[in-house]
């Protein structure tokens, strides 16, 4: 039956558009040079392979490093990619991790490329297939789920009246952690009655993480089995570690080849480690090995009977690796129904096929950067949905300006918040000085959002630093793609050595990837240097943050999506620094407001008290 929803229709346009835009966008042709992929941080090349292993289910595995600075942000776990090497085929396959110049990435090949150690080795992101064809299945199927299909046209319901903080009713809760605030209390509390959905709302430094721990631990100990999901494998481990604590009996499904030890244990792979079943993998991967050293190298002057051959000998290797993923989902089957909390990746939970298993509650943390097509991935797991995050900070990333427009970007969270009533705001930031947090208070979270008592002032914690008049503009970086500002660095150095910074405790983060490309390369290679997109959900005791944009026509281009202003200025704990040209920022309400405040909060220098 052909899908009738206008909206579900339009989801699946903007899922068009987005496979579009990432072919486009990630193509290596005569438009898409290799320099100009590496130049908008699509590709990293060259890279040094550093070991080669077979790991999950008999894939090829490989651990590089990079000998450059890069601008990673777009290569985040998860993410689908392309081996490639000039005038060869490239091999599709998908990045474990990436931690500053160290990754590692496994390819969906029976064996190694033969160029995979030669000097030219290159990594780009590739059109994500697989999650697009599991969202287009999902969408086209949702109308036949009449419960499911009924909670869609709920959150679709224009109903986007203002929406004010719930109140939990009275409940008789032991809890378990006696340090949670009233507010984390009654997001508790609201989770443990919750009959449809509800949202938990976590400003930055709320503390949201200990209050999501806590309402799983009470929700199994009313004897429910909780999905816990969250678009990044970060907030899925920060949960599972919380509950390993809490001696909850858990599962963290997807990746096991890069989770710490402790998590490693509550894995499938961890659990059934030494077990009779894995004897038995390890003798299938002995024996694809064998089919593997049978195949012979191949060379452009195969004849068509050796190229059979060898075509037969790795389809020997895929057959191998279909007969353990079955070994291994049989062994994992008793384990995913003794599981009293099973967590991964939205796309993680949906591969591993539970969906014959009752799971009365699903907790979305991050929901706010999970686009709306991958939460209905997992939705149809669970009977009730608690969402967690702040839609106030940065959206989901889309790469189609079309797809953005038509509503791709608004995340399950900021989709669900316009109609759900059962929001409940966590009120009390543990983070930063009371001073760093009053603006984003003022301006995000209508005065609500209140700084923990051992957190007021000391002295001074904000300060603006304006360069109008100083000649100090923006321009094209080397990439000729971002906007970089040599000025602003060059008072970030002096700005070090005035104030005596500790460059482990501070960081320098900028809206543009080309200021800090720049930064990388003259700042102290000890401090923490990124984009503000790759800083959020971190922080440090003093944040250095440069607008970069300063030209006579108060152009601020994407410093208008005030949301990733707010992500920046919530990451210091002591002092946030933030350099600027007043001349191009102020004539926007936003902007203006913002130096208003530190005005009357902080200190106002002038770039000239630095010469």
């Amino acid at each position: 039956m052909p899908v009738t929803h206008p909206h579900i229709i339009q989801l699946l346009q903007c899922i068009d558009l987005e496979e579009q835009e990432q072919v486009k966008r990630y193509s290596l042709d005569q438009q898409h040079t290799l320099k100009s992929l590496k130049a908008e941080g699509l590709a990293l090349h060259p890279i040094v392979v550093t070991r080669k292993i077979f790991g999950y289910a008999d894939y090829p595995e490989i651990s590089f490093r990079l000998n450059f600075t890069a601008e990673t942000n777009q290569f985040k776990d998860g993410a689908a990619i392309e081996c490639f090497y000039t005038g060869e085929e490239p091999v599709k396959g998908v990045l474990i991790s990436l931690d500053g110049k160290v990754g590692e990435f496994r390819l969906f090949a029976p064996d190694f490329p033969d160029w995979i150690e030669d000097n030219g080795v290159g990594v780009k992101l590739a059109p994500d297939q697989r999650t697009t064809t599991i969202m287009k299945t999902v969408l086209n199927n949702l109308e036949n789920n009449k419960e499911l299909f009924q909670l869609f046209k709920q959150l679709h319901d224009d109903s986007s009246g203002e929406k004010t903080p719930a109140i939990a009713t009275n409940h008789s809760l032991l809890f378990k952690n006696q340090h949670l605030n009233e507010s984390q209390q009654q997001a508790v509390i609201a989770i443990t009655q919750n009959e449809n959905i509800t949202i938990v709302h976590g400003p930055p430094g709320t503390g949201k993480t200990t209050t999501l721990i806590e309402a799983i631990v009470q929700l199994t100990k009313a004897g429910e089995k909780v999905l816990v999901s969250a678009p990044s494998n970060t907030a899925v481990d920060n949960i599972a570690k919380g509950l390993i604590t809490q001696g909850i009996q858990v599962l963290r499904t997807g990746n096991a080849s890069k989770v710490d030890e402790t998590i490693f244990l509550h894995t499938p792979e961890g659990r059934l480690s030494n077990s009779k079943q894995q004897k038995e993998i390890k003798e299938l991967k002995i024996r694809a090995e064998q089919f593997r050293k049978m195949a012979p190298k191949y060379k452009r002057s195969f004849g068509k009977e050796e190229r059979e051959q060898r075509n037969l000998l790795f389809k020997e290797v895929k057959n191998i690796r279909t007969e353990i993923k079955k070994l291994q989902a049989y062994n994992e089957e008793k384990l995913y129904t003794e599981a009293e909390v099973i967590l991964g990746t939205p796309i993680g939970l949906y591969d591993v096929k539970i969906n014959h298993l009752t799971f009365h509650t699903l907790v979305m943390d991050e929901a706010g950067q999970c686009i709306e097509p991958l939460a209905w991935c997992i939705f149809p797991l669970a009977q009730k949905y608690v969402l967690a995050g702040d839609h106030f900070q940065l959206p989901p990333t889309i790469l189609s300006n079309e797809a953005a427009r038509l509503g791709l970007n608004k995340s399950i969270l900021e989709r669900s918040i316009a109609s759900v009533n059962n929001i409940f705001l966590l009120n009390t930031q543990y983070r930063m000085r009371e001073a760093i947090a009053g603006f984003s208070s003022d301006y995000f979270y209508k005065g609500l959002l209140q700084t923990a008592t051992h957190l007021s002032n000391t002295g001074t914690h904000i300060s603006f630093i304006d360069t109008a008049g100083s000649g100090y503009n923006e321009e094209q970086g080397s990439n000729g793609i971002s906007l970089q500002n040599e000025g602003e660095i060059q008072i970030v150095q002096k700005l070090l050595i005035a104030e005596n910074l500790d460059v482990l405790t501070t960081a320098f983060i900028s809206p543009y990837a080309g200021q800090v490309a720049a930064a990388k390369e003259t700042l102290p290679k000890e401090m923490r240097i990124s984009t503000i997109d790759s800083f959020q959900g971190q922080e440090k005791e003093v944040i250095i943050l440069s607008l970069v944009r300063s030209n006579d026509d108060g152009e601020i281009g994407f410093l208008k999506d005030y949301r990733r202003m707010n992500v920046a200025i919530t990451r210091a704990k002591e002092q946030l620094f933030v350099i600027g040209d007043s001349a191009t920022i102020g004539a926007n309400a936003f902007y203006n407001a913002f130096l208003s405040y530190v005005e009357k909060h902080g200190i106002y220098k002038t770039v000239w008290e630095f010469e």
